[in-house]
């Protein structure tokens, strides 16, 4: 029987002993949040919270901590829309496995929304946001969040439920500029379908009906972070995801989910903002306070029985990791058909999503000459005009006809056989003053930054050095080299100076000139050599959340010939904390001592920290 209520679920995982209760009452600025991070990196249950302070609604993270519970929540629509992803990719597939046909109907048929009739339990009780648990996951947080919303809006010109864009977009309801109990933040990134709604709002000077449910179904929170089709409603999704149909209705003339647990309708006008942030995001940073939307909050209602989920992101990974690897698991077959010539892509979790891409490319324009990368150019570029991939600020693609068994997923092998292979002279493509990730400080504005394409094909042209030369000199500035992963040196720089940076990068490249470094092709410049090495996480995160392309890449024996840059010698890059980064997230010593007291004193939280 699917989940009809988050109830249903919560109630299915204490029953499989996938949930723990917390009887005490528990802080909601920056002790529950606090719970979750250590929970998670455990690989803990679930946690119903049965006391939050200040509010009379219980809550409960993570929900989605495993992929393996995950999967449990979603089961009664899984194997459905798997088919339903597959059939939609290549039917003649289907023709081989007969049976798979006849869970069409029952996909189709839970995708299509249906409107409540009797009573819609969202619509129980009414309350105010001073009510909602004051969820604060970082010190330095501008306010409480939503931090598990589904923010539903519809055409504004053809107000159909099939016409809807949901989206998990942050919801700040307290602190900053905003109006107590009147007023929250509604903060979108770009290349968001609420953007498409919002412009057609803007253009005939209307506001939009906003509507933010708060649990319900597991599913409904998972169809929200789908990158669908513009177009293609997430409602549907979440109908066939849930192996339930949406039920929804109407109440002064905004959708309402019916089997949510909170639903928080308003409006946004076409030009007011307000500053939203900062929130400490799962780049591991903050995102500073910027002007965005500011939503008129007009009614909030809630189930008789409402349970009030939450998540916290920070450093990858976190229990948003979860969501990644089910839209990889889901969606992978589609890429093929998306971009032709493409086979996989991976979204690096472990660098912040966006600013890393790994994908595998065909390479067969002319296969009767030596591969080199042609046909992978075209298919890089795709890639960058598909969907969210479009955010990719570092995207390494390679040839399939090089290793037909290389794992996307396995990053290690990867960035071995790519670094193996690349031609710095001729592999790098970059694109200049474009957009990136909204959370991405490391460009030179809000949204904007640089791009670079590195794509390598054909036979080996080095080997990987494992361990660091006995003899390598570095400037006096530098103080320490270690080794990230086979082929990469981390070399300890002088902290980050605008007015020096340009010396001390020219004075390594000059000092690596002289030396053998054909085995060592990538160099990169940090704070700290020794952490940045520490692991393969490290290492992607300060890497690749820490540079910017048309900024930070440097090369030995660079030059530029006809407009295209290029090195000799081993590339560099510039990944040390600039002025304009956001800084990282650190929690609370006060609040890590009140958890620690919490596990002693209940036995290590329940067992499971």
């Amino acid at each position: 029987m699917s989940h009809r209520s988050l109830r249903q679920a919560v109630t299915d995982l204490e029953r499989t002993g996938q949930l723990v209760r917390i009887r005490e009452p528990v802080d909601p600025h920056l002790e529950m949040a606090e719970i979750q991070r250590r929970v998670y990196a455990a690989g803990g249950p679930a946690i119903y919270y049965e006391q939050v302070k200040g509010t009379a609604f219980p809550a409960v993270s993570n929900l989605f901590g495993t992929v393996e519970r995950a999967k449990h929540l979603l089961r009664f629509g899984w194997k459905n829309t798997q088919v339903a992803i597959r059939a939609k990719a290549s039917p003649a597939d289907l023709v081989s496995r007969p049976g798979d046909w006849l869970k069409l109907p029952g996909a189709g048929w839970h995708a299509l929304p249906r409107k409540a009739w009797g009573k819609i339990p969202s619509l129980h009780a009414s309350t105010r946001l001073s009510a909602l648990p004051q969820i604060k996951s970082w010190p330095d947080d501008g306010g409480a969040y939503v931090l598990l919303p589904q923010v539903c809006t519809e055409d504004p010109g053809n107000p159909r439920v099939r016409n809807t864009n949901v989206g998990m977009y942050r919801v700040q309801i307290s602190g900053g500029e905003f109006r107590p109990e009147e007023e929250l933040g509604l903060h979108y990134q770009i290349h968001r379908g609420i953007g498409v709604h919002h412009a057609r709002a803007v253009a005939r000077n209307e506001p939009l009906k906003v509507s933010i449910f708060v649990g319900g179904p597991p599913a409904h929170s998972v169809a929200a972070v789908m990158p669908l089709p513009e177009g293609l409603s997430e409602l549907m999704f979440a109908g066939m995801l849930a192996g339930r149909a949406f039920r929804y209705g109407r109440q002064n003339g905004h959708l309402i989910s019916a089997d949510a647990d909170f639903v928080i309708t308003g409006t946004i006008s076409p030009t007011e903002t307000k500053p939203e942030g900062p929130f400490g995001d799962h780049l591991g940073y903050y995102s500073l306070a910027h002007d965005f939307p500011v939503m008129k909050v007009d009614k909030i209602y809630h189930r008789q029985d409402a349970i009030w989920p939450f998540t916290v992101v920070g450093r990858p990974p976190q229990e948003d990791t979860s969501f990644g690897k089910i839209i990889h698991e889901l969606t992978g077959p589609m890429v093929p058909v998306s971009i032709p010539g493409l086979h996989a892509m991976h979204a690096v979790d472990a660098a912040g999503v966006h600013p890393l891409l790994l994908a595998i490319g065909s390479e067969r324009y002319v296969p009767y000459q030596e591969r080199t990368p042609r046909e992978l150019l075209t298919i890089a570029n795709a890639v960058l005009g598909f969907g969210q991939a479009s955010l990719a600020k570092y995207l390494f693609i390679t040839a399939r006809e090089d290793r037909a068994d290389l794992d996307i997923e396995d990053i290690p092998a990867f960035f071995d056989h790519v670094l193996r292979r690349v031609d710095w002279q001729r592999d790098l493509h970059f694109q200049t003053r474009t957009t990136i990730d909204t959370l991405d400080y490391s460009g030179t504005g809000l949204n904007t930054g640089s791009k670079v394409i590195i794509a390598a094909a054909g036979e080996a042209r080095r080997e990987l050095a494992h361990e660091v030369p006995d003899r390598l000199k570095l400037p006096a500035s530098y103080s320490a080299a270690n080794c990230a992963i086979p082929g990469v040196l981390v070399c300890q720089g002088p902290k980050y100076d605008p007015s020096e940076t340009v010396r001390h990068v020219a004075e390594l490249a000059d000092c690596l000139e002289t030396q053998d470094l054909e085995s060592w092709p990538l160099i990169v410049i940090v704070d700290d050599a020794e952490f940045s090495a520490r692991n393969l996480t490290n290492f992607l995160w300060i890497t690749f959340t820490r540079s910017n392309p048309s900024h930070d890449i440097h090369g030995v024996g660079s030059s530029i010939q006809h407009k295209h840059w290029g090195c000799e010698g081993p590339l560099i890059i510039d990944a040390r904390i600039k002025p304009h980064h956001a800084p990282p997230l650190v929690e609370d010593p006060e609040v890590s001592k009140r958890v620690d007291e919490m596990a002693k004193k209940s036995g290590s939280l329940y067992g499971v920290i």
